[in-house]
């Protein structure tokens, strides 16, 4: 795993491109119960909104629906929270970084105790697949 805060999330890094890290890490979630619900090509957004280039970042909304149902039986506010975000990027050394939120953090912000326990689950699973990518 790279040096990012891990409060905020957890990372690796992808020997290969950005198109071929989003394809492994999409194959590594789904290994481990997660599905891709969204895809946010920010560098292509923000080349065609305003002009800006910027080296490949991609956001993947992630799913674990089993979990995602608990989750928001506990606490409906939940889904402002869902689904969870990976980054697939270039970075400024021109490595291709790939990064998961954190679930303690990103559940601790809705102050109810239940989700601590969904969040012990998400993480070890999410651990997984970004060590699958170093295979």
């Amino acid at each position: 795993m790279s040096g990012m805060n891990e409060q905020l999330g957890m990372s690796t890094i992808f020997d290969g491109d950005v198109e071929a890290a989003e394809a492994a890490i999409t194959e590594a979630l789904k290994a481990v119960g997660f599905g891709i619900l969204t895809r946010i090509d920010v560098a292509a957004t923000l080349k065609s909104k305003i002009g800006v280039e910027r080296p490949p970042y991609v956001i993947l909304g992630a799913c674990n629906p089993k979990l995602a149902h608990r989750a928001l039986q506990i606490a409906p506010e939940i889904g402002l929270m869902l689904p969870c975000n990976v980054v697939v990027r270039e970075t400024d050394d021109g490595k291709t970084e790939v990064s998961i939120v954190n679930p303690d953090a990103m559940l601790g912000v809705v102050n109810r105790p239940e989700l601590v326990e969904l969040a012990a689950e998400a993480r070890p699973l999410f651990e997984q697949a970004l060590a699958a990518l170093s295979r």
